[in-house]
């Protein structure tokens, strides 16, 4: 058996437990791994919420997490990629909040001994969905990339992958982590009503390019900032398609594996800081998620099944 968290209708945190679920075994082409880290991520809660239905279909009862940082345990017949007692991070097949979870080798990457677990379970999710933001909006040296909450999970791995392409940053967010923020080397300023006149007292030509990974409707200020749509990218906003701007989907896939091998190259130059808010046990989820969901947490939260 192996103890893992479990819902079995859709609601708020509350309806999550803890369950004694069937040992899972790697079948052809898979790994097992025993979690030793899980990274939280907002589609998370928005699954729990039912907020996914229509782009998820899950058979209750079900679980939740696909971050995930571990060591191989058991691998299937016709994997060569790992080995048993390997250390990996990436993304699993079945849910990783958990003591135990599957995945696809292609889909991992060795974890170096110098990265913390906390810290590879958050590379996955959060970490290439920068790469593919910045990729997307092909930001390069010596432009300007805008960010809307640049403190968020996103927005901290999106102003230092840019800030290592040679990008000038500059990120929205309260106050309180305008320090954080420069020692990213990102550029601060306040969000809220008058935006568009702090920016351009920075830079008067305007921006190249906006992420928005806040949703708090800075949609049109950042169009005007941009010059145009064409380069303004949202995460949250999906109801902005009809202002020509881009309503970024994550896509996993070819080239993640080197992605991740040059996001952890950052990270061991010293050149890309993840955060850690907070992390929880398995017992602790609900609360997890409720942070997520209604916190601005200044760093990642990481659930840590043993």
């Amino acid at each position: 058996m192996t103890r893992a968290v479990q819902f079995s209708e859709y609601g708020t945190p509350e309806v999550l437990g803890v369950v004694d679920a069937p040992s899972l075994n790697a079948g052809p082409g898979q790994v097992r791994l025993a979690v030793r880290a899980a990274g939280v991520n907002p589609i998370d809660w928005k699954i729990l919420q039912g907020f996914m239905r229509q782009e998820i279909h899950l058979n209750l009862p079900s679980g939740l997490g696909s971050d995930v940082a571990g060591v191989v345990d058991q691998v299937g017949e016709g994997v060569t990629a790992f080995e048993v007692g390997d250390e990996v991070l990436g993304s699993s097949l079945s849910p990783s909040y958990a003591q135990s979870a599957l995945a696809d080798p292609t889909a991992l990457v060795s974890k170096p001994t110098s990265v913390p677990w906390e810290v590879a379970a958050t590379l996955s999710g959060t970490g290439l969905t920068a790469w593919g933001v910045l990729n997307k909006l092909r930001v390069s040296a010596g432009e300007t990339l805008l960010i809307h909450a640049a403190a968020g999970g996103v927005g901290t791995f999106a102003g230092q992958l840019a800030v290592a392409r040679g990008v000038r940053v500059i990120g929205t967010a309260s106050e309180r982590n305008h320090e954080l923020l420069r020692s990213f080397g990102v550029e601060p300023v306040l969000y809220g009503e008058g935006l568009i006149d702090r920016v351009r007292q920075i830079a008067p030509q305007g921006v190249d390019a906006v992420v928005d990974a806040s949703g708090r409707g800075e949609i049109p200020d950042s169009i005007e900032l941009a010059g145009g749509p064409s380069r303004v990218l949202t995460l949250v906003a999906f109801d902005a398609a009809d202002t020509g701007i881009e309503v970024f989907m994550v896509e996993r896939g070819a080239g993640d594996s080197e992605a991740l091998g040059s996001i952890l190259a950052l990270i061991e130059d010293g050149r890309l800081r993840v955060p850690i808010a907070a992390s929880y046990s398995l017992d602790e989820v609900a609360a997890a998620l409720t942070v997520s969901q209604t916190g601005h947490p200044n760093g990642k939260l990481v659930i840590l099944p043993d």
